[in-house]
């Protein structure tokens, strides 16, 4: 563990403040992560088995059987189900559904901007870092060393690799965190036109 403090802090001392400001953000970046996966895990996000088997015995015209399933559920979702077995109309459930969808989605605006402004910020530095290297080079006059303008340029380099080591892991959770929440509006809207429409009600029209 030492060592990884050391080798992050030497990293930070070679890519000066643009670094040390990616690698603030990463740390908030991981915390938001962290509570997301929380969230969604306390509120059984894609966990609606019980759910399926109410919403499916309360097609079928089995009320009884439906608010049983219904309260052995945990979902988040749960109470919009009550609220549609219940006769709430369905312009209703579906309001209340998209509350319930943009507390779940709340950070996600900023995780899209780590990921898009990371890699920026990392360029940033890499022009300095460039431009930096290029007046040390002009300083040196005719006695030029190679080796000056190549440890330059590597060292400005790096702000660019902490930004993109930044930016891909964040857009890739966030890919995974809205495909989870489509995967969810899909069932909240076949749910919910279910309840309202059942196919016993149907059959006995």
């Amino acid at each position: 563990m030492s060592s990884l403090f050391a080798s992050l802090s030497r990293v930070a001392d070679l890519g000066g403040p643009v670094v040390m400001i990616l690698m603030a953000i990463s740390v908030l970046t991981l915390a938001l992560v962290l509570y997301k996966l929380w969230q969604f895990r306390a509120s059984s996000v894609g966990k609606h088995s019980a759910l399926r088997r109410a919403i499916a015995a309360w097609d079928n015209g089995q009320v009884g059987e439906a608010e049983s399933a219904l309260a052995r559920s945990h979902s988040y979702l749960a109470p919009l189900i009550a609220a549609g077995f219940a006769a709430a109309p369905r312009d209703r459930l579906a309001a209340e559904a998209e509350a319930r969808f943009a507390r779940l989605e709340s950070g996600f605006r900023a995780l899209d901007s780590v990921a898009q402004l990371a890699p920026l910020l990392g360029l940033f530095g890499t022009v300095l870092g460039m431009i930096d290297a290029f007046q040390s080079l002009q300083s040196a006059g005719s006695q030029v060393d190679p080796s000056l303008l190549a440890g330059g340029i590597w060292v400005a380099l790096l702000t660019t690799a902490v930004g993109l080591a930044v930016a891909m892991p964040t857009a890739m959770v966030l890919s995974w965190f809205e495909a989870r929440m489509d995967g969810e509006r899909v069932f909240a809207d076949t749910a919910i036109q279910t309840i309202c429409a059942p196919r016993a009600s149907r059959a006995n029209a």
